[in-house]
C-alpha cells in the first residue's frame, strides 16, 4: 500500500452535481478533485484506515507517473495478479490513468492459467499481490515475451521492484504527464480485457471500452440510487468484471468501498462489523447464511421453530402489504412489531445494521432464499449480465422487484428472445468483441450489434426477464425430455448440508446428482451422530446419507418427476479450482466434472439397477 493513508475520518458530503468524464482515468481524477469523503477503507493491524478522495487522486497519479516514465505507453497491457484490496484499486486506476489497459488474473489461478493470459494479452508489467503471485510470475516470465516489469503491491520479491519504488520513478516527471497521456485515451479506446473463466475450453479476453464500464456504472447509479452517502462491502475478486463494474460504480457516485480483510471464513463477522449500505456476492454467500440460520432453527425446540416460523410469515405479509401500499390494521403492526423483535431483526443483524439493499448474480439462485431474506427485512436483488456486457443487462430494483426472476433491463439495454429461446443483449455496454479471436468474436455478435448470450430465458409481458438455463448445459433424457440442471442444483445447494451439486442424466431415464457436503453443518451433524468429523467418514456414513436424503426428498417435492433427483453419491472432498472441477469465480465446469466423475455416475445408474 502507498503510504499516505490515515485512520478513518468522518464522512463529509457534497451536493455538487457530478460532471460524467469519458474515461476510467478521467473519471477517478475528477472525483478526487471534487470530493473530500473517504473512498477506500480498509483494516491493516487491527485498525481502520482510509484512503480519502484526495489521496486517491494522489497515489493513482503517483503510480501513473511511475508507470509512464518506466515507459508504458498508451494502449500497453498492465495485469494485476492479486486478492481483491484497496492496493489492487490503486493499481487499476493508477495503470488506467497511465492509459494502459489492465489485464486481470485471478489470485487463486494456476501457473499455466497466469501464463496464459500474460502471454496472450501481451502483458508488459505485472501488478502482483504478494510473493506467491511473484513466483508463479516468474516461473512462467520466459513464456510472455512481452512481459518487462513486475511491481509488488506488498512486500519484496526476487526480480521485482516495490510499489514505493515505481512511485520514485515517477517524481521527476512534468505535472502534466498525467493529463497528457489522459489526453491520448477516448471513450472507445480499450480499458480492460477481462479474461471468461473458460467452463468450455481456454478463457477468452472481453474487450472493454471506457464507454463500455462508465455507461455500465451510469446504469447502476440510476437504478439503485447509489450516491456518496452509500458503503459497499467489497470481496469478490478484482480479476471478475461484476466486480470491477461495482467498483467503477462507486468511485464515479462518491461513495465508499469498504474492503474486506481477505479471510474468506470472516466474510459474514466483516459485514456485522462494517455495516456496509449495499453488499454485492455470489449465491453461495447468501445459501452459507440462509444454511446457518435453518440449521440453528432445526436444532432447536418445538417452540423455538414455530416462533420462528411465525415470524417469517409475519415479515412476509408485512413485506407485501407494503409493496401493495395497503396500510396494517393495529393487530397486523403489533404482530410484526413482536415478529421482528423476535426474530426478524436477529437475523439482519447478520448484515449490519446499516444494510439497504444486497446484489447477487453469476449464477442462479432459488426464489425461496431470496423470499426468506425479504421477509426478514433484508432485500437481496437478483440481477443478470455477462463478461461480455459488463456484468449488465438486467436488474430487480426496490421500486420494482419480483422473485424469480432477473428483473427488467437496465437503463439502455434492450432484451429479445430468440427463436430457439436463447436470450439477446443491445446496448452501450456490451463489449467490442474477443481479443485475438475473430471467429468466436462473430459466433457472439450477430451483425447488427445483438449479443447471442448462451442463456435461454423468457420476458414477460411487463418486461421482466428469467432465466431457465444455459444452451450447453441442457441435459436431454433417454424420453427425449430437455432439462436445465442450474435451478436444481440451486435448490439443492439452498438446504442445510448440500454445497455443491452436479445433476447428470444425458440420455438416461432419470437425474441423478452429486453432492459435496457443507463443512460448518457437518460437523455440528458430525457431533450429533458420534462419527469422526471428516468428509470421509461423513460421506460414508448411512445416518449422514439418511439426513442428506430427507433434503433432497424436500427439493423433489417442488420439482416436476422428470426433474427429480432419484439418487446421488456424497464426494468425500470439496469440489476446487484447483483440481479443475470449479472457475475462479466457483461456477462448476461442468464438462470437468461429467469427465472425472464418469464412472462414479456410471456406478449410482448400475446401483439403482441391482436395488
Amino acid at each position: 500500500m502507498t503510504p499516505t493513508t490515515s485512520p478513518t475520518p468522518s464522512a463529509q458530503h457534497e451536493s455538487r452535481p457530478q460532471s460524467v468524464p469519458d474515461t476510467l482515468g478521467a473519471m477517478v481524477l475528477d472525483a478526487a478533485e471534487r470530493r473530500h469523503g473517504v473512498a477506500l477503507e480498509y483494516r491493516e493491524a487491527g485498525e481502520t484506515m482510509a484512503i480519502t478522495y484526495p489521496q486517491l487522486g494522489r497515489e493513482v497519479t503517483a503510480i501513473a507517473r511511475g508507470l509512464i516514465a518506466s515507459g508504458i505507453q498508451a494502449g500497453d497491457r498492465a495485469a494485476i495478479f492479486a486478492a481483491t484490496s484497496a492496493a489492487w484499486t490503486l493499481a487499476d486506476y493508477g495503470a488506467l490513468c497511465a492509459g494502459a489497459v489492465v489485464a486481470p488474473v485471478y489470485h487463486t489461478n494456476s501457473t499455466e492459467e497466469c501464463a496464459y493470459v500474460l502471454s496472450h494479452s501481451g502483458t508488459r508489467v505485472a501488478f502482483c499481490g504478494d510473493a506467491e503471485q511473484a513466483a508463479k510470475v516468474s516461473s512462467v516470465r520466459e513464456r510472455c515475451p512481452a512481459l518487462e516489469q513486475v511491481i509488488m503491491l506488498e512486500g519484496e520479491a526476487p526480480g521485482a521492484i516495490t510499489l514505493a519504488a515505481l512511485c520514485a520513478l515517477g517524481t521527476g516527471m512534468a505535472d502534466d504527464a498525467v493529463p497528457e497521456r489522459l489526453a491520448e485515451v477516448g471513450p472507445d479506446d480499450l480499458a480492460t480485457l477481462v479474461y471468461t473463466s473458460g467452463t468450455t475450453g481456454p478463457p477468452k479476453g472481453c474487450m472493454l471500452t471506457h464507454a463500455n464500464l462508465l455507461e455500465t456504472a451510469r446504469m447502476y447509479v440510476d437504478g439503485l440510487g447509489i450516491d456518496e452517502t452509500h458503503t459497499l462491502y467489497q470481496f469478490l475478486p478484482l480479476a471478475h468484471v461484476m466486480a470491477r463494474v461495482a467498483q467503477a460504480t462507486v468511485l464515479r457516485a462518491g461513495a465508499r468501498i469498504s474492503f474486506w480483510s481477505g479471510d474468506a471464513t470472516r466474510i459474514v463477522d466483516e459485514l456485522s462489523e462494517r455495516a456496509p449500505t449495499h453488499f454485492p456476492a455470489v449465491p453461495r454467500v447468501y445459501e452459507k447464511i440462509y444454511g446457518a440460520v435453518l440449521g440453528t432453527i432445526e436444532d432447536g425446540s418445538r417452540p423455538q421453530r414455530a416462533l420462528f416460523h411465525w415470524a417469517v410469515a409475519q415479515g412476509a405479509q408485512a413485506r407485501s402489504r407494503s409493496r401493495a401500499g395497503q396500510t396494517p390494521s393495529a393487530l397486523q403492526a403489533l404482530q410484526y412489531h413482536l415478529a421482528d423483535r423476535l426474530v426478524l431483526a436477529k437475523i439482519r443483524s447478520v448484515f449490519g445494521g446499516a444494510l439497504q439493499l444486497a446484489l447477487v448474480g453469476a449464477a442462479a439462485v432459488a426464489p425461496e432464499l431470496l423470499e426468506f431474506f425479504d421477509a426478514c427485512g433484508v432485500l437481496i436483488l437478483e440481477g443478470y449480465g455477462l463478461s461480455e456486457s459488463c456484468s449488465a443487462a438486467t436488474l430487480n430494483t426496490p421500486r420494482d422487484v419480483r422473485f424469480g426472476s432477473v428483473g427488467k433491463p437496465l437503463p439502455g439495454t434492450e432484451v429479445s428472445v430468440a427463436a430457439d429461446g436463447e436470450l439477446l443483449l443491445r446496448g452501450p455496454h456490451l463489449f467490442q468483441g474477443y481479443y485475438r479471436d475473430p471467429e468466436a468474436t462473430a459466433q457472439a455478435l450477430s451483425p447488427d450489434g445483438w449479443l447471442r448470450t448462451g442463456d435461454l430465458g423468457s420476458v414477460s409481458a411487463d418486461g421482466f426477464v428469467a432465466i431457465t438455463g444455459r444452451k450447453k448445459d441442457l441435459i436431454i433424457t433417454s424420453s427425449g425430455k430437455n432439462i436445465t440442471p442450474v435451478n436444481i442444483e440451486s435448490a439443492l445447494r439452498e438446504t442445510r448440508y448440500i454445497t455443491e451439486a452436479v445433476v447428470y442424466g444425458d440420455g438416461r431415464p432419470y437425474l441423478v446428482a452429486i453432492l459435496t457436503l457443507d463443512r460448518d453443518q457437518a460437523a455440528g451433524l458430525a457431533g450429533r451422530l458420534g462419527i469422526p468429523n471428516d468428509l470421509t467418514s461423513l460421506a460414508r456414513d448411512p445416518r449422514v446419507r439418511a439426513e442428506v436424503q430427507l433434503e433432497v426428498d424436500a427439493v423433489n417435492q417442488r420439482l416436476a418427476r422428470i426433474e427429480q433427483i432419484k439418487r446421488f453419491a456424497i464426494l468425500d472432498h470439496d469440489l476446487t479450482q484447483t483440481s479443475g472441477e470449479l472457475t475462479p469465480t466457483m461456477k462448476v465446469k461442468r464438462a470437468a466434472v461429467y469427465e472425472k466423475y464418469a464412472e462414479l455416475f456410471a456406478s449410482i445408474y448400475a446401483e439403482g439397477e441391482r436395488s
